[in-house]
């Protein structure tokens, strides 16, 4: 997968099909997207692009709210990993600043996919809107695919069974501790990515500490939750215990239960399965017992 940061870095992309968004979760109903402009692009004999955005448009224009208020299941590092996953050829970072939001749906269109992309097909997701004040819609884009040359086409919603799909559901799905639910949502597994440090404490000594970069990167509900850990060529079972002050802090604690010792330092991909206990307390007279019992279970689990 190409990378650009910015229009300006754009070299020629053959027979661009296109869409934009910014994807979070990286979960079935984009995936179904990006299906598509494989497809379409194997039809054209062009590559699929995915028009994003950094930082998140709401930190830029509500900042006052953003900070409390807005929460992303991917970072920007993990929402990387997906897309590369997904089979993505090129993906464009564009740097969203309150300037650029004053573009409007047929600016964009214009200046960018037509002027410097040379769209050959733009697809967007079921209900999308673009543009100043979120004006565009696809609507417009089909009433601009002559004018413009391109082919226009949306996406319906998306189901899981019999559920539509969509990165607000997941967030709730995450935000309670329902991870198996996300996870079907998603058609993947809720990660986190982050670089295990020593974790110094009395009382969990066998755990480490992995600190979350995005400041806005949701966390699952305080609990004891069945992972997998992935770190180079290694890959073991775990834990992750994440209290209410990990929830402040941004960081989580993770028991690995091979090969910690090549974890360290190395970026990790920790991918949550299940959720094993309610919350529980560092201070709690029965951690040990909880955590003990936790990874008995977790040890049987087939996963």
């Amino acid at each position: 997968m190409k990378i650009y940061r910015g229009f300006e870095e754009v070299k020629e992309i053959k027979n661009p099909v296109v869409t934009t968004g910014s994807f979070d979760g990286v979960h079935i109903g984009h995936k179904t997207i990006l299906n598509r402009l494989k497809m379409l692009a194997h039809k054209h004999d062009g590559e699929s692009v995915l028009i994003t955005f950094d930082p998140h448009p709401r930190k830029v224009l509500y900042p006052e709210t953003a900070g409390k208020e807005l929460k992303l299941i991917n970072s920007q590092e993990e929402k990387l990993e997906l897309l590369r996953k997904a089979g993505l050829d090129n993906l464009i970072i564009v740097t969203f600043t309150k300037e650029f939001s004053r573009t409007t749906s047929e600016e964009f269109v214009r200046e960018y996919l037509y002027g410097i992309l040379h769209a050959k097909v733009v697809v967007v997701g079921f209900n999308h809107h673009f543009g100043f004040k979120q004006e565009g819609d696809y609507k417009q884009l089909w009433g601009w695919r002559n004018k413009y040359n391109f082919e226009a086409e949306e996406i319906p919603e998306q189901e899981v069974q019999h559920e539509t799909v969509s990165s607000t559901k997941i967030r709730k799905a995450v935000r309670e501790g329902y991870i198996q639910r996300a996870n079907a949502y998603l058609d993947h597994y809720y990660l986190i990515i982050g670089i295990p440090e020593q974790y110094s404490s009395n009382i969990l000594q066998d755990f480490m500490i992995i600190p979350v970069t995005e400041e806005c990167k949701l966390l699952p509900s305080p609990g004891i939750y069945a992972v997998s850990i992935a770190s180079g060529n290694h890959t073991s079972k775990g834990m992750v215990l994440i209290t209410s002050e990990d929830q402040v802090t941004q960081e989580v604690l993770v028991n690995i239960f091979e090969n910690q010792e090549t974890s360290t330092g190395k970026k990790t991909e920790v991918l949550f399965h299940k959720k094993i206990h309610g919350s529980v307390g560092l201070t709690d007279a029965k951690i040990h017992a909880k955590l003990e019992a936790a990874k008995e279970e977790i040890t049987d689990l087939i996963y």
